[in-house]
């Protein structure tokens, strides 16, 4: 992954753990997971929400055609 690229994901992440149940566009729920995704351009960050401890734990960060496999 481009290092351009790696600060925009982080800086995207920074602002979801923010506000994890903000509306936003980028984020989509997965079907069967219980988890959500977060778009950045080409790339998708797989993660999910722990409301009990107040927790965002990222996954997995794939390039679009390999997140869904």
């Amino acid at each position: 992954m481009p290092s351009n690229i790696e600060q925009i994901i982080l800086h995207k992440i920074d602002i979801l753990a923010v506000d994890p149940l903000a509306p936003n566009n980028n984020v989509t729920p997965l079907r069967g997971t219980g988890g959500f995704r977060l778009r950045v351009g080409d790339w998708r960050v797989l993660y999910s929400l722990d409301s009990a401890s107040n927790l965002l734990r990222v996954a997995a960060i794939l390039p679009r055609g390999e997140a869904y496999r």
